[in-house]
């Protein structure tokens, strides 16, 4: 699994740089794979692109999506040396305030484009393409210390993380009488965040209905560092960098309720939708002008090709076939907005993405 440090354009440490480097990496892979009777084409990157472009790709939002958008990026540079792809992390709200201002070509994002962020766009003239990417699930952590909160319901999650929480419910012993009268210290995404958008929508009822009393970042590896840094600590974020961060955090297993029982995150139970509702669909948005530019077309080209093995490389959980065989349709297609606007109620992802 790739390391999921932001560190900008140059790409993550440890990867191979040099024209040499990667040749001989590439020529040792194929003795070793070779000699172990296959796999080889399970490991090479799909519709590497040409001719040579120049130029430049703007790209900012969300700090969940960022891995995948990042992975593609580092891969898509060593092709294409001559394109510069920025990947930025402000938030999927954050990246939808640059993006519909005309500041960037592309924005992450950790749910769909909002009724507000629509008319913000439509206000400048933008139009945009959704394409969904992987699906991620929320995982909700403690600090492996906490030998008591091994699984949670959504209703204890809501009792904590609501508003009307705030200075009021302090202690785990509110929780569950049974567990440490204690001082609960809350780590979770910034209000810019789409996973806070998320959480708070789907435990608290309304999308940025929180409490704010809590140590907020929209980088997730800040939350992770305090809550592996105290051991009556409680937050929340992308699944990928709990799977990235597994020996320093404990996972607290949800029940969802409707006889599911407690489950625990991860890419089987996001896959396999028995980690409700915690789980969720991640997307991209082009601006559909700059989608005619060559470098940008076959950036986009390049992230859809390679979509599923770079996300479940960083963590995250790839589409069936299909998905992307649907996806890929509404980006060959130039389809502008969002499959979202006007979606009978409890569509699926599938039936969503194969709307006309």
């Amino acid at each position: 699994m790739r390391t999921l440090e932001r560190t900008g354009p140059k790409g993550r440490p440890g990867l191979l740089d040099s024209p040499f480097q990667i040749l001989l990496a590439a020529i040792l892979a194929a003795v070793f794979f070779g000699g172990c009777g296959g796999g080889g084409e399970d490991n090479e990157l799909k519709g590497t692109p040409a001719p040579q472009l120049s130029g430049s790709i703007l790209i900012d939002g969300s700090s969940t999506v960022f891995p995948i958008t990042e992975a593609v990026a580092e891969e898509f540079r060593k092709v294409q040396g001559n394109v510069k792809v920025t990947v930025g992390v402000s938030g999927t709200g954050g990246g939808f305030q640059k993006f519909c201002n005309g500041e960037t070509a592309m924005s992450d994002a950790s749910r769909p484009i909002t009724a507000k962020e629509i008319e913000a766009c439509a206000a400048k003239g933008i139009e945009y393409i959704e394409l969904a990417v992987a699906y991620d699930g929320l995982a909700v952590v403690a600090n492996p210390q906490n030998t008591w909160a091994t699984c949670m319901t959504v209703a204890e999650l809501k009792k904590v993380w609501e508003p009307a929480a705030q200075g009021a419910i302090t202690k785990w012993s509110q929780i569950r009488p049974e567990w440490p009268n204690e001082t609960i210290r809350l780590f979770g995404p910034g209000t810019d965040s789409g996973t806070f958008d998320y959480f708070t929508e789907v435990v608290n009822g309304r999308a940025k209905d929180s409490r704010g009393d809590y140590t907020a970042s929209e980088d997730d590896n800040v939350l992770v560092q305090g809550v592996a840094g105290d051991k009556y600590a409680l937050g929340y974020f992308g699944l990928a960098y709990y799977e990235e961060n597994r020996g320093k955090l404990k996972d607290v297993q949800v029940d969802g309720g409707k006889g599911g029982g407690c489950v625990t995150p991860s890419q089987q139970t996001v896959e396999g939708g028995t980690y409700a509702p915690l789980s969720r669909p991640l997307f991209v948005y082009v601006k559909k002008p700059e989608a005619e530019k060559p470098e940008v077309k076959a950036f986009v080209d390049f992230y859809l090709k390679n979509a599923a093995k770079l996300s479940a490389e960083v963590g995250y959980v790839k589409f069936p076939d299909r998905f992307y065989n649907l996806v890929t349709t509404r980006w060959e297609s130039r389809k502008a907005g969002t499959m979202y606007a006007n979606a009978p109620a409890g569509a699926t992802l599938e039936q969503l993405l194969a709307r006309p």
